[in-house]
């Protein structure tokens, strides 16, 4: 299965093959900052792939030698970024912006990070469920080194992924990491050469993508409800996601495949 909507000369790369959609970040020449039509495009195109039934698993990642090396300032000094009167709260959704639209994804994703992520591209590719580094990526918290902090999820994610310790160190210094270092503190689960980077990333993705979907689905919205519930309501609202999938042919097909020895062949229904 394959879609054809990746088109060759377009900012955002989109294609779908055996269950695992990729979106590609394709802005080469600028490091592939984040302009602002990326902005809305990125955004309906990660919610394309979490609707189409036929996508299990998401890859995103970026072409060239960066990954994203965050928002595009000359298109914001410029007036071209989409950020134009949004000194007032009021102004600007953060809703509907790419690391919040990851967050609330039911479908796993998979940030491959081909190289630096920087600013808005490491809070991007920090909203994904996982993350795999090519040796020479870096991971920049630079944002009070620009006068910033961490817009777009940043100091909601870096305490739950590395501790309140290390977020503060990191946030506070601006620190730059290596793809080592960042397995290290946890900020990525591995790191691959170059050139094995895809493959890899989709060898984690089609392992994903052979599980019972729905299953993968309800686990990603319980552990990211799991983020703000006591352990109790947890618990309760688990076994309601529960009934649900032990009604599915999937529940089924898995108990049949286990008495049979075999792998199990799952649709999603």
């Amino acid at each position: 299965m394959a879609d054809s909507s990746a088109v060759v000369d377009a900012e955002v790369l989109y294609e779908v093959s055996e269950h695992i959609a990729t979106i590609t970040l394709n802005r080469p020449d600028r490091m592939n900052t984040i302009s602002g039509p990326m902005l809305g495009q990125l955004a309906e195109l990660l919610l394309k792939a979490d609707r189409d039934p036929q996508v299990r698993a998401i890859i995103l990642t970026g072409s060239g030698k960066a990954f994203c090396a965050g928002l595009d300032l000359r298109g914001a000094s410029e007036g071209k970024l989409g950020l134009e009167g949004a000194s007032s709260p009021t102004n600007l959704d953060l809703r509907s912006t790419p690391p919040t639209v990851l967050f609330n994804l039911d479908t796993p994703t998979i940030c491959a990070l081909n190289g630096s992520a920087a600013g808005y591209g490491l809070d991007t590719a920090l909203g994904c469920d996982m993350r795999i580094a090519a040796e020479g990526a870096k991971f920049a918290v630079a944002f009070t080194k620009r006068g910033v902090v961490p817009e777009s999820g940043g100091t909601w994610l870096l305490p739950r992924l590395v501790g309140w310790s290390k977020a503060a160190e990191l946030i506070f210094t601006g620190r730059t990491l290596s793809a080592e270092e960042a397995v290290t503190w946890g900020l990525a689960s591995r790191v691959v050469p170059a050139d094995q980077l895809q493959a890899e990333a989709r060898r984690l993705a089609a392992e994903v993508a052979a599980n019972a979907p729905l299953a993968v689905q309800a686990a990603k919205r319980m552990m990211r409800m799991g983020l703000s519930e006591g352990f109790d309501e947890h618990v309760h609202h688990v076994f309601l996601q529960l009934m649900p999938l032990v009604r599915t042919k999937d529940f089924g097909e898995a108990v049949a495949a286990f008495m049979e020895k075999r792998p199990a062949n799952f649709e999603g229904r």
